[in-house]
C-alpha cells in the first residue's frame, strides 16, 4: 500500500484487527489499517502505510479493535414487538397461551416496525447480518434493503396452511434472492418437523435442490421434542430430516438442544451442508435440561453459529451476550474449563457463523476479497482494562455497548454510536400505538397449537 495508490472508499486506521491465518487460527494485528474499495476489504496493512492515502471517508480507530461483523444465525426480528409479553412460562404455555394467539393479530405494518426496531438494536450491538424466519417477510426484506444490513431471509410456513404456505415460501425466496445489491440471500423456511408434515418436508427438500436454495427450520429444539418424536414415530426429529431429504439440501437447524448421540452419524453422513444455530439465553429461560452439543457437532464437522432467537423468548438480540454464554455454558456442560476457550468462541462468532448462514468466503473474516462487514469495538473503558489476553477481554469483558462503529459492504451504518440509517424514536412511537391491537387475546385464535 503506497500513497500513490488509487483513492479508497474508506480507510480505518490505528486499530487492532482480528485476523485469521491459513489454519483459521485467530490472531491480532496491532497498529493496523483496513482499506475498503467497492464494498470489499482491499487490504489489511499498517497504519503508517495508509498515512498519505486519499480516501472518501476515514475513521480514526485508535484504542479500538476491528472485528468481522457479528452474525445472528437464527432470529425472528419482528418479534421484538412481543419482548417481555410472555415471561416465566414453560414452552407449551408460552406458545399456546401468548405467542401464537398474539401472532394471529400480526399485520404487515407491525412486522415492518418490529423489523426496524430489531435492525436498529442489532446494528448497535455490532450485528451486520442475521438469519430470519418469520411471516410477511416482504416487509422485512424492505427494511433490510433500507437500513443497509445483510440477511438470510425465509418466509415461514406450517402444513396447516396447505400447499399455499409452502408455495409462498418458495415465491418469496425466488423473488428476493440477491436483492439489496446482493445483501439479501434467501431460504425455504418450514417451521419445524412437529408443525410440518413429512410430505411437506419431502416436497420442500425437492424444491430446495431444484432451485439451489437452502432450508432454515427449527428441529430437535429441546429434548422433549426428541422424546415425543421417538414415542410417536419411532424416529428423532433429525432422523425425520434425513428420511425426508432435508439433509440432502443445505440446511440451517435452529437450536438442536435435543440432538442425541444417535443423531450424530446421521448428521455426519448428510450430503447437504448442515449447520446448527445456538441461542443459549433462551434455553436458560425455558429451563431446558440440555444445550446445543457444540463439541460433538464440531467433532463431526458441523459448524455451529451463534444466535439469539426472537426477543419474545430471549428478550435481546445481543449476539455478544450469546458468545459469552455459549463459552460459559459449554464449559459447565462439558465439565471442562479448557472448552470453550475465548479464541474458540471468537471462531464460532466469525467463521463458523458465516458458514452457518451460507456466506463462507464472503464474510466472517477481515481479509482482502471479503465483503467489508466489520465493527469497531472500544476497549478503553474501565471494565476492559487492563488487557492481558485480548481474546478473553473481547469475549468475557467487552459488551455490545462497546461497539462504536458498524459497517456493512463498506457503508457506515453506525458511527460513534449514532445510527445513520434508521429513525428509532419514530418507529417506537408508531409501534407502541399499535400494541393494544397486537396483544389482544380475547378472540381465542392462535396461528398453531404447540403439541410435542
Amino acid at each position: 500500500m503506497t500513497p500513490a495508490a488509487d483513492a479508497a472508499d474508506l480507510v480505518i486506521t490505528g486499530c487492532t484487527v482480528l485476523v485469521h491465518d491459513a489454519e483459521e487460527q485467530a490472531g491480532f494485528r496491532h497498529d493496523a489499517a483496513v482499506v475498503v474499495r467497492g464494498g470489499l476489504v482491499d487490504a489489511v496493512t499498517t497504519a503508517d502505510a495508509v498515512r498519505g492515502l486519499a480516501a472518501a471517508e476515514r475513521v480514526d480507530a485508535h484504542g479500538q479493535v476491528a472485528l468481522p461483523g457479528l452474525i445472528n444465525c437464527h432470529t425472528h426480528a419482528p418479534m421484538v414487538a412481543l419482548r417481555g409479553l410472555a415471561e416465566d412460562l414453560p414452552t407449551e404455555e408460552w406458545f399456546n397461551e401468548v405467542v401464537w394467539p398474539v401472532e394471529s393479530n400480526l399485520t404487515e405494518r407491525v412486522v415492518t416496525l418490529g423489523a426496524e426496531l430489531a435492525c436498529a438494536e442489532m446494528i448497535r450491538a455490532g450485528v451486520t447480518c442475521f438469519a430470519d424466519h418469520y411471516f410477511a417477510m416482504d416487509a422485512v426484506a424492505a427494511v433490510v434493503a433500507r437500513c443497509g444490513m445483510r440477511a438470510l431471509l425465509g418466509e415461514a410456513y406450517f402444513s396447516s396452511q396447505g400447499e399455499r404456505g409452502r408455495q409462498r415460501s418458495l415465491e418469496f425466496a425466488l423473488a428476493h434472492r440477491g436483492a439489496a445489491g446482493g445483501r439479501i440471500t434467501t431460504a425455504l423456511a418450514p417451521h419445524a418437523p412437529y408443525t410440518v408434515t413429512e410430505a411437506d418436508l419431502t416436497a420442500t427438500a425437492g424444491l430446495a435442490r431444484a432451485h439451489g436454495l437452502p432450508v432454515h427450520l427449527h428441529a430437535a429444539e429441546n429434548r422433549d421434542q426428541t422424546d415425543t418424536s421417538l414415542a410417536r414415530h419411532g424416529v428423532t426429529p433429525i432422523e425425520v430430516l434425513d428420511r425426508t431429504g432435508i439433509l440432502g439440501a443445505d440446511v440451517l437447524i435452529a437450536h438442536g438442544t435435543g440432538i442425541t448421540e444417535r443423531d450424530l452419524p446421521v448428521l455426519a453422513r448428510a450430503t447437504g451442508r448442515v449447520a446448527v444455530a445456538t441461542a443459549p439465553r433462551g434455553y436458560l429461560k425455558f429451563a431446558w435440561p440440555t444445550t446445543t452439543p457444540v463439541r460433538a457437532l464440531r467433532g463431526i464437522g458441523v459448524p455451529v453459529g451463534l444466535a439469539t432467537d426472537g426477543a419474545a423468548s430471549n428478550n435481546s438480540l445481543d449476539v455478544w451476550e450469546s458468545m459469552a454464554l455459549t463459552a460459559l455454558i459449554q464449559k459447565s456442560t462439558e465439565g471442562d474449563p479448557r472448552w470453550l476457550t475465548a479464541r474458540q468462541a471468537l471462531h464460532h462468532a466469525t467463521l463458523q457463523s458465516a458458514r452457518a448462514v451460507g456466506l463462507d468466503g464472503v464474510v466472517g473474516s477481515i481479509a482482502p476479497g471479503r465483503r467489508a462487514d466489520l465493527i469497531l469495538v472500544d476497549l478503553t473503558g474501565p471494565h476492559t482494562r487492563p488487557v492481558h489476553d485480548l481474546a478473553a477481554t473481547l469475549v468475557h469483558s467487552a459488551r455490545s455497548s462497546d461497539v462504536r462503529t458498524t459497517i456493512v459492504d463498506g457503508r457506515v451504518l453506525m458511527r460513534d454510536r449514532e445510527l445513520l440509517t434508521l429513525d428509532v424514536p419514530e418507529t417506537v412511537r408508531e409501534l407502541e400505538r399499535r400494541l393494544p391491537a397486537l396483544t389482544d387475546r380475547g378472540h381465542g385464535r392462535r396461528v398453531r397449537t404447540y403439541d410435542t
